[in-house]
């Protein structure tokens, strides 16, 4: 081999080492993390960058382009990378399409105070239209249906924990009526002459319905920031086959409030209140009633159950506070209009047409609102003539047997987990115990008088029991609100592929999959016919 061929390479020369400038210090490398930058307070991460192109060019010298593999003259820049912060946090967009336009002003109110926003991509909206009420049957479960069912997915998030107005549901009203009901009771006790035995002191009375006025204005001021904030939300609930009659909730109980209030307080109440209170009462009723009777889906045969008591409910606690306060034709109309829709409520639920599915167990504590109807309309009937007669002791006795049949069956009651829905037992036994303390001042002998005060010690012990559970729940497991799953089904059901098990098609698909394999065709095929099936029904 020649001398010329041991000739090193120009390029090789060029970066000899004796040529180099300080060739044997330490040289910073191209993508080095300049860590020495860094404030105390800034979170965010420089990373050196080679310069562009664009940036060697020297303006009105365009012959004359730094060469980008000059080691001398190549330079680096920082270029920030911001890290998700406090100041700089992620917006989590999968909540928007429930929020009105006073939630989305607290972005807007958080912009200006210079808090920026990265927003996340947020669902396509097919998803956020009405729910048809066929669909809340279809994809929950459980206590007053808010159970998700394992073949449904959501469209809100299921890895973190919703804003606390989104899981506070129209059933915490039922709190309200519980106590309520028994601030009414109590009053009752301390002053019917049958039960002037017991020495009821009305400071029970006084305290009971005191806490009902706190409770129910919280409840109220809470949920009216989630029809400010989040105004979907609530009109899902209103859709919902359940928790639609939990709206007539927060005006039974101020009517409740409105018998209960102790003499302490007042003597009399003004005549306009009745026609206040019971103004929102009728309009729900001329909806819900009207859909009752014409609309295809909401139908009563399709939407019965035990729940739909409470909009009958209003109609015997209106009439029964009208006829309190003096009035007559008002008090008469609403009991008419309640004992017309009672009737048909009660064959309806009774019969359980082919049309409806059955409860799921979670859902038999509402059952007890059978029980609630008839003893309110004892009552109401009896203010209205003025005495305990024999249409007020029929509807007592419809109650009273009610109530009985109910409690022998103990399993029917057994075996499911705390809920809302528990709140159901309370006014019910609350209003067969009040029933039963007018019918003891009409029938006065030891037998009456006794059976009334066990119904309403059974009532006072099953309405603490659940307050103290509540709070126990509330506070110490801090599971009370879950996540609202009722709210957050999508409009249309999941797909699903031949295997999973459905009413009336999982043999139908096991057929057409062994069809596929006998006739020679792969397994894909098959999996494709199946789903575009499944998609078609």
């Amino acid at each position: 081999m020649s001398a010329k061929d041991l000739t090193l390479p120009p390029l090789i020369k060029a970066i000899a080492a004796n040529e180099v400038d300080g060739f044997d210090e330490p040289k910073p490398s191209v993508f080095m993390i300049e860590a020495a930058n860094m404030d105390a307070g800034d979170r965010s991460i420089s990373i050196s960058m080679p310069p562009s192109p664009l940036q060697n060019m020297k303006s009105g010298d365009d012959d004359k382009v730094e060469k980008l593999g000059d080691a001398k003259g190549a330079k680096f820049y920082s270029q920030p990378m911001p890290k998700p912060s406090a100041m700089h946090p992620v917006y989590d967009r999968r909540f928007d399409s429930f929020k009105t336009w006073s939630g989305k002003l607290e972005r807007q109110l958080s912009n200006l105070r210079g808090k920026h926003f990265e927003t996340e991509p947020s669902p396509p909206q097919e998803h956020f239209e009405n729910v048809p009420v066929q669909r809340y049957f279809d994809a929950l479960e459980g206590p007053e249906l808010d159970t998700l069912r394992a073949s449904e997915e959501i469209i809100l998030p299921e890895d973190k924990q919703w804003p606390f107005l989104l899981r506070f549901p129209i059933s915490s009203f039922g709190i309200c009526l519980g106590l309520g009901s028994q601030a009414i009771m109590w009053k009752s006790l301390s002053s019917s002459p049958a039960t002037a035995f017991l020495d009821v002191t009305p400071h029970i009375n006084l305290t009971i319905w005191l806490i009902t006025a706190a409770l129910t204005l919280i409840i109220a001021i809470v949920y009216a920031l989630k029809l400010i904030f989040y105004f979907e939300a609530v009109h899902r609930e209103y859709c919902h086959p359940v928790r639609v009659n939990f709206f007539f909730a927060p005006w039974i109980t101020l009517l409740f409030l409105a018998l209960g209030v102790p003499p302490s307080i007042a003597q009399t109440l003004p005549l306009h209140l009745w026609y206040i209170l019971m103004a929102p009462i009728l309009c729900l009723e001329l909806k819900i009633y009207g859909q009752w009777m014409s609309s295809g889906q909401r139908r009563l045969s399709k939407v019965a159950n035990p729940t739909n008591h409470l909009s009958v409910v209003g109609n015997f606690v209106g009439a029964f506070l009208g006829a309190s306060m003096g009035l007559t034709e008002g008090p008469i109309f609403f009991f008419a209009v309640g004992m017309a829709h009672y009737m048909v409520l009660f064959v309806t639920l009774y019969q359980r047409l082919p049309t409806n599915q059955t409860l799921p167990k979670e859902l038999h504590p509402v059952f007890f609102l059978f029980v609630a109807a008839p003893s309110v309309a004892s009552i109401a009937w009896a203010k209205i003539q003025g005495s305990f007669d024999s249409g007020s002791r029929i509807a007592y006795f419809i109650a009273l047997f009610l109530y009985a049949s109910l409690a022998v069956r103990v399993n029917f009651f057994r075996g499911f987990k705390f809920s809302m829905a528990w709140w159901a037992y309370t006014f019910p036994m609350t209003a067969a115990a009040l029933a039963a303390i007018k019918y003891s001042g009409a029938v006065t002998c030891r037998a009456t008088q006794i059976k009334a005060v066990m119904l309403c010690l059974v009532a006072t012990v099953a309405v603490a029991a659940l307050l103290v559970n509540t709070v126990v729940h509330a506070v110490v497991h801090g599971d009370l609100f879950p996540n609202d799953m009722a709210i957050a089904i999508s409009k249309r059901r999941p797909r699903r592929r031949w295997y999973h098990k459905r009413s009336g098609s999982s043999d139908s698909n096991i057929e057409k999959y062994l069809k596929y394999i006998e006739d020679g065709k792969d397994v894909e095929a098959s999996l494709h016919s199946s789903s575009s099936t499944t998609s078609q029904d």
